[in-house]
């Protein structure tokens, strides 16, 4: 445990379980999985694609905090509760994913608190 360390920032939507925003080990950071919430836990309106940029810039937040930045993303993974919503998340989604990273995406039959996307990534520190 002692080579892992957890990040918290307050920039970010809060841990909705018993887990942390991220974990860097090494040299790396395990940003664990971002809803469409803003940092006082409020779940953000709008098109797909404006909740694709809430789950952005909340990684943005907890990476900045790691002292890392979205452009040491690595990997990432996007749950979509749809499939019908992969161009729009993917229209956001490049905006701040533009050194394009690997990626998995996938559909699921449900996701925390109703949300249509959640991402989760590993960046270096």
């Amino acid at each position: 445990m002692s080579d892992m360390k957890k990040i918290y920032t307050a920039n970010a939507f809060p841990p909705a379980g018993p887990y942390t925003q991220a974990i860097a080990a090494g040299a790396h950071i395990f940003v664990s999985g971002q809803i469409p919430a803003d940092k006082s836990g409020n779940l953000v309106e709008g098109s797909i694609g404006d909740k694709t940029e809430q789950c952005c810039r909340n990684i943005i937040a907890i990476l900045e905090e790691a002292g890392s930045s979205i452009e040491k993303v690595v990997k990432t993974t996007v749950f979509l509760d749809d499939m019908a919503n992969f161009n729009d998340m993917n229209a956001r989604y490049e905006k701040f994913f533009s050194h394009k990273p690997a990626r998995s995406c996938v559909a699921v039959k449900q996701l925390p608190k109703g949300v249509p996307v959640e991402i989760e990534c590993i960046a270096l520190a």
